[in-house]
């Protein structure tokens, strides 16, 4: 999921006025609320939970090997 930084909320800014918040997503698609300056939770409509995006174990792996091969180098300095 990419994220705009004009739909991020502070947690106490959402528990303050969540109307506000869900204006927000009307408008946008999503709000991501943050604790403590870090991402936490994601606000999306109803109708849209069955489309978030999802990797399979499959996808992660490759990806996870895509990453490690391009730093292959600096994982071999870390693990002597």
């Amino acid at each position: 999921m990419k994220v705009n930084i004009n739909n991020l909320v502070s947690i106490s800014e959402a528990n303050q006025n969540f109307s506000k918040v869900a204006r927000m997503v009307d408008e946008n698609g999503a709000a991501v609320i943050l604790k403590n300056n870090v991402p936490r939770y994601v606000l999306i409509e109803y109708s849209q939970l069955g489309k978030v995006e999802t990797m399979s174990d499959e996808e992660v792996e490759k990806v996870a090997k895509r990453l490690l091969s391009k730093h292959k180098r600096a994982f071999e300095v870390l693990s002597k």
